[in-house]
């Protein structure tokens, strides 16, 4: 990566940051005091909410793991605000330099092998760790004040849908957490792609809000589909059962609801055949994609017995879209 490539991410990284009004920047500071203390601190990114704590410390990353009650052995994503601060804790190579360039800030986090400064705790007793540069302002400050790479992974109860906006924070872990700050809606509602890039090809193993085909073009070569489950294993988010809502999910075409289907919800981008007692209808996969934890928490609230989704294509935001809604349904 060239020097001009470098000031490149980091002239975009400092426009952001400039957005933030003096009352964000407040909060940004109370958030990074509570990260350098070891605390805990809920934080809009561009695809979900994520809980954030010093990924360098080991307590710290623990309390991120008690908190949502999540497994110990599924890896965190390191949140960087520069290049420098990745270098400092994953080797990086060419072809991952070329996907920074490209995509950073942005929903891409990029496996590669961990240096001996991230804990094992952070990287789930791997030898990887897998590193991100956020693409929201909130989240790019919140780093850069704290001075710290921060490890974040959704900021919900686990394997509850994850939250895209603050006050579904609140509702699950609020009260666990001493600061949660509010940046709005998310931009992506799913979580970012996750790509493998320790071997000589690169491995998707989460799509997610950047699509493969976009990956692909900017290496000039397919990116590969995971054939091993232990490689799957590098990546957060791809081990456990996730976004699950309360009621059964069941994937199918909006012509192929039951007949005589007990009281029913339905979501996705086409009309349903037949009488659904809720539904929640997206003009395109992008929308669908976007509200689809937000619309499994509000259907669980419907009144239904049963939630049907439409199954989407897997182009572009589509693969993800698949991928959590398959998750959802327990598949």
């Amino acid at each position: 990566m060239t020097s001009d490539s470098r000031s490149a991410i980091e002239a975009r990284v400092s426009a952001k940051i400039a957005s933030l009004s003096a009352e964000q920047l407040k909060l940004v500071e109370k958030g990074a005091r509570i990260i350098r203390r070891g605390g805990l601190v809920a934080f809009p990114t561009e695809t979900v909410y994520g809980l954030g704590a010093d990924a360098l410390n080991t307590d710290a990353v623990a309390a991120i793991y008690e908190t949502k009650g999540r497994p110990s052995d599924n890896p965190l994503i390191l949140h960087v605000s520069s290049i420098a601060m990745a270098e400092g804790v994953v080797e990086i190579n060419a072809r991952a330099r070329i996907l920074m360039e490209k995509f950073w800030p942005g929903p891409l986090s990029l496996v590669l092998p961990a240096k001996d400064v991230v804990p094992s705790r952070t990287r789930g007793g791997l030898s990887t760790a897998a590193v991100r540069m956020p693409d929201a302002a909130i989240a790019l400050a919140l780093i850069e004040k704290s001075g710290l790479p921060i490890a974040a992974p959704s900021a919900n109860v686990s394997g509850r849908p994850s939250p895209t906006d603050a006050e579904t924070v609140r509702s699950d872990i609020g009260a666990k957490i001493p600061l949660v700050i509010d940046g709005g809606d998310t931009r992506f509602g799913v979580e970012s792609t996750v790509i493998d890039m320790t071997a000589g090809r690169a491995v998707l193993l989460r799509p997610g809000g950047l699509s493969k085909e976009a990956i692909e073009g900017a290496l000039g070569e397919e990116v590969l589909l995971p054939q091993d489950q232990n490689i799957i294993r590098r990546s957060p988010g791809t081990r456990y059962r996730h976004y699950a809502p309360s009621l059964p999910l069941v994937l199918c075409c909006a012509q192929d609801v039951p007949k005589g289907a007990r009281r029913w919800a339905w979501m996705g981008i086409s009309e349903p055949q037949g009488e659904p007692c809720a539904k929640m209808i997206f003009k395109d996969k992008a929308e669908y994609a976007k509200e689809l934890f937000r619309a499994l928490r509000a259907l669980e609230k419907s009144g239904a017995e049963i939630i049907y989704a439409e199954t989407p294509d897997e182009t572009g935001i589509g693969r993800a879209l698949k991928d959590r809604l398959l998750r959802a349904s327990g598949k």
